[in-house]
């Protein structure tokens, strides 16, 4: 398999996306209607034409795409949506906005959300798997890391560090897979995990969300966002929307997925886009706000099922051509 793989469904394949008109959801509507599935998405408004415009423009959408209004806050609205479903792609997280306790708001929509989406499909008598979207976050925040064993799929983070450093949306993750490993185990559900690392890429939905703002303020000079990131795995949108697919696909694939093509620090970062991109306003080095560990992926298991993961060149590239045709850049 090369970069260049394209998913081969049965006849007649129904799955469902949550969360669709996403950054990354979109991305994997996209690649399954390319590949001839039938996609349910869920939504929480499909009459809102506007913010759904980009997914009814994609090809194949007007023969093999539905859209129904599902909320992870609800249980049984996925009911529907998952009914007839062979597989169910999990990607929605729940929206939070400005808040005076992201952790109560974070982490409890976030474990009762996907356990709202498990309880649907544990219904649904048609279902083969499901495939949860996790974060390479869920692996690589630990104060023990040793710089000279690579982390692999067997490996969480901590979660007296989250704490610790208050970062909350990690801890969603964590909290959020473990609840469905344990839900899918106890219920027989095939569950497999994949952990993206820092998506870059074309963001298919007009309005970027924070991802894809935090791509777009590097080229302005605003640094301020990856500074905080520090040491950080990156991966192409349209390689983890691929991943997502193969796991689903391969009768053998199994357990969790770490997704990510290259690490780096925030320095080796902000040279190569200076380097590459001369004519925007990148710093050759980002401050160090604090010092992470040193540490690699372990991606051998996803590679093992034949995948290869576009280079960091391409990532950047691609990026940068969307936001000049969005008018961003």
């Amino acid at each position: 398999m090369d970069p260049k793989f394209e998913p081969k469904p049965k006849p007649n394949t129904k799955v469902c996306v949550t969360g669709a008109s996403g950054f990354l959801a979109s991305w994997i509507v996209k690649r399954l209607l390319l590949s001839g599935y039938f996609v349910v998405g869920t939504v929480r408004d499909p009459s809102d034409d506007k913010k759904l415009e980009h997914l009814w423009k994609l090809e194949g959408a007007k023969e093999r795409l539905k859209l129904v209004k599902a909320d992870l806050k609800e249980q049984g609205s996925f009911d529907d949506a998952v009914f007839g479903c062979e597989g169910v792609f999990h990607t929605a997280s729940p929206v939070i906005g400005v808040s005076q306790d992201p952790k109560t708001e974070i982490l409890g929509p976030a474990v009762e959300g996907t356990l709202n989406v498990l309880r649907s499909c544990k219904k649904n008598p048609s279902l083969r798997r499901v495939v949860l979207t996790s974060s390479s976050s869920a692996a690589r925040i630990r104060e023990d890391i040793d710089p000279n064993v690579h982390l692999d799929e067997s490996v969480w983070s901590s979660i007296p560090v989250c704490e610790k450093f208050q970062v909350w949306y990690p801890l969603s993750k964590i909290m959020a897979e473990r609840a469905a490993w344990d839900y899918c185990k106890e219920n027989n559900i095939d569950l497999i995990t994949v952990l993206p690392a820092f998506i870059i890429g074309p963001s298919l939905p007009p309005n970027l969300c924070s991802t894809a703002s935090d791509v777009l303020g590097l080229f302005k000079g605003e640094t301020i966002k990856f500074e905080f990131h520090g040491r950080m795995g990156y991966v192409h949108i349209d390689d983890v929307a691929l991943c997502h697919i193969l796991v689903y696909e391969r009768e053998e694939a199994h357990g969790r997925y770490i997704c990510s093509k290259t690490v780096l620090d925030n320095n080796e970062l902000a040279t190569f886009l200076a380097s590459r991109y001369p004519s925007y306003p990148i710093p050759q080095r980002f401050r160090e706000l604090y010092t992470k560990p040193s540490y690699e992926f372990d991606t051998s298991k996803i590679q093992s099922l034949g995948f290869k993961f576009k280079p960091l060149e391409e990532m950047f590239d691609d990026t940068v051509k969307a936001l000049k045709t969005q008018g961003y850049l």
